[in-house]
């Protein structure tokens, strides 16, 4: 009853301090009118108004227009720095669409690449100064720094060659089919070619050289793909999205890998044929497959933050060799997968593609993949809240696991009801902690006890939790999904903002991360009431340390995770309720240790090696103290 008391006034105490620190910061009456203004304005808009304000401006970049020279004019002007591709050196650079029922893609004239692509069943959610979320469309391959260039080494252009961004493309859209033409002087031309179908974020895109045999110096059998892609900050939690962004690549014949994760990093692949390389974000990737194969590829990451601007997440680099003929026409066939982390939709492209939803390469990421991932789409079937499924997993796994669970709470009801001889045993040796440890292991020898009994289901448990720990900020279903205060259970559930100077809480309270640490207490006090720690004094604290010491790693965690492991503490004490004080009938489990102790014992084992040892200690801790 001290114990509650103690707790009550700790909690008052608490509240006490967030309200005194809230009314300390609390706004003057001029700051809450000016901020009401911002947020009446605010409000008039409406999410079209929005997602209209976002829209991509069209793109009109104005050279002086080929056609307005004549060919000895346009030579003379572009010819030492384009070659025969002057005839594409100057033109109006344009926007062109290409949709279909999940993404938008807008390309340039200029470059004839994709300015940006928009993903119509997904949005971007910007969190206010005030707490108040705005939804805006989710933009791929849309920074204005990015690059996606071929880099052509031309007859009579010095240096490395024409880089087909500072080209301007002639667009023809035919149905879902989008050709971006660049000619060249004598009727060739170099063409960029997009389709896309509906249903689909894979776009099938080829590259073709006509006609560009006299025009191409020697390439060595390989065009270089320059692709520069600086990823922007598109969820929630930048700094857990940016430990999952970085460049992944498939070599042809070997297993999928990928650059650090957490720093700069450079993957020289000289010597690997690759099948494709993807910059992948934490549910969102841009993939370049190829039908047959890439060459090889230098691969650069870019994650310090001295060499980032202030919205950039990371910038990813590829500079890819692609295998191109000596012929007059050539074909280069590829796929762009530019949308969502669905594991699903990844498999069913193939070559290994899904690897880059960030399940984990071991033991674990193998339970995400084909255990944990699949009983979740499951759930899903007939459960409409993820929330829910999650509460419906951790009731199944605590079913799963109830007989090792029953095991265990029978071992620790044994320690329960041995107390009396234990407290007997600590009073005849209250002197010589040693000879008191030592009879008390021959004693639950005797009763066929032991207080290791109940380790099992926590051990049996872990895996699923260490596979959690990545499944949930890896599995895009989680992403913006509401229950009860969280309002996406792929990220941190934050219901307090709190001073960025309080260590390891990250400006934030999540009440998931603060219920598991107080239902784990719980626990630990309801089962180690009748535990005897005079061995392991230090071992009586920590069980109530280590959930405190846990909450600032948890705070900012999925809140996915935290919400599993709260329901898991709350099951693990309605269980352990229910089944000490109406399941276990502990006269007869008095008897039964009881029966145990007349039983004859066996020698030997390791009980009896144990006490040996524990003799033997005691027999040099005497004669240390009779020296």
């Amino acid at each position: 009853m001290e114990m509650d008391r103690t707790s009550i006034i700790g909690i008052v105490l608490i509240m006490l301090l967030f309200l005194t620190w809230q009314w300390v910061v609390a706004p003057s009456a001029a700051d809450i009118e000016q901020q009401q203004r911002y947020q009446d304005s605010l409000a008039a808009l409406t999410e079209t108004e929005l997602r209209e304000g976002e829209e991509l401006q069209p793109a009109v970049q104005t050279d002086v227009t080929a056609a307005t020279l004549s060919d000895s004019a346009r030579l003379a002007k572009y010819g030492s720095r384009f070659g025969a591709f002057a005839a594409s050196a100057a033109g109006t650079a344009e926007d062109v669409v290409l949709e279909n029922d999940l993404m938008k893609l807008t390309f340039n004239t200029k470059g004839g690449t994709i300015r940006q692509a928009e993903l119509k069943q997904y949005a971007k959610v910007v969190e206010q100064d005030d707490d108040t979320e705005v939804r805006l469309p989710l933009l791929l391959l849309e920074d204005e720094k990015n690059k996606f260039e071929y880099i052509i080494p031309v007859n009579g252009v010095a240096g490395e060659g024409v880089r087909t961004s500072d080209l301007y493309f002639q667009p023809t859209l035919e149905g879902n089919t989008l050709r971006l033409r660049a000619p060249v002087d004598g009727g060739g031309y170099f063409e960029q070619r997009y389709t896309l179908a509906d249903g689909e974020y894979l776009i099938d895109y080829d590259i073709q050289f006509e006609g560009l045999s006299n025009v191409i110096a020697a390439t060595n059998g390989t065009v270089q793909l320059h692709w520069e892609n600086h990823l922007d900050k598109i969820e929630k939690n930048a700094q857990y999205e940016a430990s999952y962004s970085t460049l992944y690549y498939k070599p042809v014949d070997d297993d999928t890998d990928y650059c650090s994760c957490t720093s700069d990093d450079t993957e020289n692949l000289n010597d690997q044929a690759l099948k494709w390389v993807a910059g992948s974000q934490q549910f969102f990737t841009s993939a370049l497959i190829a039908d047959d194969r890439f060459a090889s590829a230098v691969l650069t990451t870019v994650a310090d933050r001295d060499r980032l601007q202030e919205d950039e997440l990371k910038t990813l680099v590829s500079d890819i060799q692609i295998p191109v003929g000596a012929s007059g026409s050539e074909t280069v066939g590829m796929s762009f997968y530019v949308g969502p982390n669905e594991f699903e939709r990844l498999r069913a492209i193939g070559y290994d593609l899904s690897d880059v939803v960030s399940f984990g390469s071991s033991i674990f990421g193998s339970i995400n993949r084909w255990i944990i991932r699949p009983l979740f789409n499951f759930l899903s079937g007939f459960i409409g809240n993820m929330g829910i499924a999650i509460l419906v997993l951790t009731l199944l796994v605590k079913m799963l696991v109830y007989p090792l669970t029953y095991k265990m709470l029978v071992s620790n009801t044994k320690m329960q009801v041995l107390k009396p001889e234990i407290e007997k045993i600590k009073a005849k040796h209250k002197d010589d902690a040693q000879a008191a440890q030592m009879e008390t292991m021959k004693m639950y020898q005797e009763y066929g006890a032991s207080p290791l009994g109940g380790c099992l289901p926590m051990v049996l448990q872990m895996p699923i939790w260490f596979a959690l720990y990545r499944f949930f900020p890896a599995s895009i279903q989680f992403r913006q999904e509401n229950f009860l205060w969280a309002n996406d259970l792929s990220t941190y559930d934050s219901i307090l903002r709190l001073p960025e100077w309080i260590p390891f809480m990250q400006g934030h309270l999540s009440l998931f991360a603060v219920l598991w640490a107080v239902t784990t207490v719980i626990y630990a006090y309801y089962n180690s009431r009748h535990m005897d720690y005079s061995a392991q004094p230090m071992m009586k604290y920590f069980q109530y340390i280590m959930p405190l010491a846990f909450l600032g790693f948890f705070n900012s965690f999925a809140a996915g995770l935290t919400c599993y492991l709260f329901f898991s503490n709350v099951f693990n004490i309605a269980q352990t309720v229910i089944t000490k004080n109406v399941i276990i009938d502990q006269e007869k489990l008095l008897a039964k240790l009881n029966a145990n102790k007349a039983k004859p014992k066996k020698k030997g084992g390791f009980s009896a090696r144990l006490q040996e040892a524990l003799a033997e200690q005691q027999r040099q801790a005497a004669a240390a103290k009779k020296k």
